[in-house]
């Protein structure tokens, strides 16, 4: 099997926790395709990050357009809509991407 801690990572949701995992992983060597609703968040960080895309990820065929199914390891940093965190991480799922990490509000949540 191949080395996956130099995998590139796909992080969606730039708020203050997946915009910190984006730049730590970036600042460490690691290829990030980040990705969030907000115009405003993506153009904050279009200068420090590898790929930066402004996309609502609820929709199945945005994400394959983007190419997140090819990722092998996800991070799901949507915290405040909680259905859109669990839409997201499911269809993660059925894309199969291995390795998901999710952000979790509550014990309910996660």
């Amino acid at each position: 099997m191949a080395d996956v801690d130099n995998e590139p990572v796909v992080v969606i949701g730039l708020g203050r926790f997946g915009s910190a995992i984006a730049l730590e992983l970036t600042r460490r060597g690691i290829e990030v395709l980040a990705i969030d609703q907000s115009t405003k968040l993506v153009q904050s960080l279009a200068g420090h990050l590898t790929r930066v895309v402004a996309a609502d990820c609820t929709d199945l065929d945005t994400l394959r357009e983007l190419g997140v199914d090819e990722f092998y390891r996800a991070v799901v940093a949507v915290g405040t809509d909680i259905e859109a965190s669990i839409l997201i991480t499911s269809m993660l799922v059925e894309m199969e991407v291995e390795d998901i990490w999710a952000k979790a509000v509550s014990d309910h949540h996660g």
